[in-house]
């Protein structure tokens, strides 16, 4: 009985912290990408997008990832961050189907999608493909 309510106690304990976790970004290196400004921010250079969803604890988990790679890559890497649900068109337009997705843009073009929570340590060696970032 001790067992299942200290479970029981953990188990909310854990929601309450994930749910208070943020669902944006209040990071100031990160764009929130629309579909207004999703062209234009991700024509040129690397850019790293994010799809994710208020109700995503996988993408709530992963945003300080994200957070601290775009603090880390200031100059040689643009990050950005779409709402799926607030941006349906763009999540249908790049055949978004489970979120998290992080999405690389290399001039405009999609050149890689990497699909799931990933460490900082994956995200960085797929985005060292295409920027020198040491």
């Amino acid at each position: 009985m001790k067992k299942a309510i200290l479970f029981i106690f953990l188990f909310t304990t854990l929601i309450i912290s994930m749910s208070s976790c943020k669902s944006g970004s209040s990071d100031k290196n990160i764009i929130t990408l629309t579909t207004d400004n999703f062209a234009d921010e991700t024509g040129k250079g690397i850019v790293m997008v994010d799809f994710w969803a208020t109700w995503c604890m996988p993408c709530k988990a992963m945003a300080p990832v994200i957070e601290e790679i775009a603090s880390q890559t200031i100059g040689k890497v643009k990050v950005g961050k779409v709402d799926i649900d607030q941006n349906g068109p763009l999540a249908n337009r790049f055949g978004i189907q489970a979120i998290p997705s992080v999405l690389i843009f290399k001039d405009g073009v999609l050149v890689e999608t990497i699909v799931g929570v990933q460490s900082k340590a994956a995200l960085v060696n797929a985005l060292s493909k295409y920027v020198q970032l040491q």
